[in-house]
């Protein structure tokens, strides 16, 4: 590997805050980025993000937190800041899925929906800027989803609330500019381990045979290419939203 890609991936002294990083794609990312010499803060509702954490290593650190508690979120990442003395990196990965048909669909369910994956992501955002336009730019990466450029069934929430992560990806990549680049990743379906459940049996069968590429994606290439857009290496692209599903939404 050459000097520039070898420096553009070097990820030593680099700090991340990671949502959603106890598990799935959330804990892909923290793996890679921790590989790559980055100090990692997982961010999760669930308490085992401590202990996920700390398997990545004794310099990297979880926190559990209910991130729709919008109260507790400058407080979070201040307290992140305060124990890494710098903050480069934010990948938006927490995010839940509740489906019903739009005629069913409960006030609670689409509050709950917008809360995590929509408003969440904004307030972490726009925390972690306040440090990265302090202290010299940064990076910052939103999951949103096919779902954000296609229509699915009974998923009106979801693909309301990731539509929405991919306006306003647009919007933090172009106030922000040129400290801090913005992009958003919008995956098909994940086999992580809520996903390989979801997608069981004959209903990932079918939804496998609507996508060209002929299966889902692996939580590995999600984090390959939040890594990418994190790096040096993709210092001119912001305001993207990269599509990764196997070409469903170009049929």
């Amino acid at each position: 590997m050459s000097g520039f890609w070898n420096q553009a991936f070097d990820l030593t002294d680099r700090c991340a805050v990671i949502t959603g990083g106890a598990a799935g794609i959330g804990l892909a990312c923290a793996s890679l980025l921790a590989e790559r010499g980055a100090r990692v803060a997982l961010l999760d509702r669930d308490p085992a993000v401590v202990e996920v954490a700390a398997s990545l290593g004794a310099e990297h650190l979880g926190i559990a937190v209910d991130l729709s508690q919008i109260g507790q979120v400058q407080h979070t990442i201040d307290q992140v800041f305060e124990h890494f003395q710098r903050l480069d990196y934010l990948i938006n990965s927490a995010g839940i899925v509740l489906l019903d048909k739009a005629v069913d669909v409960s006030e609670s369910a689409w509050d709950s929906t917008l809360d995590i994956n929509l408003k969440a992501s904004f307030f972490v955002a726009q925390a972690c800027a306040k440090h990265m336009l302090a202290n010299g730019g940064g990076r910052i990466v939103n999951l949103a989803s096919q779902a954000a450029v296609i229509g699915l069934d009974r998923h009106v929430a979801y693909c309301a609330s990731k539509a929405a992560i991919v306006g306003m990806t647009k919007v933090l990549a172009m106030e922000w500019a040129p400290q801090i680049n913005v992009n958003a990743i919008s995956p098909t379906i994940v086999e992580t381990a809520l996903g390989k459940k979801a997608w069981a049996g004959e209903v990932g069968e079918r939804a496998k045979l609507q996508i060209p590429a002929g299966r889902f994606a692996q939580p590995e290439e999600i984090a390959g290419l939040a890594l990418y857009l994190l790096s040096d290496a993709a210092q001119m692209i912001t305001g993207a939203n990269m599509v990764i599903d196997g070409g469903y939404s170009i049929q």
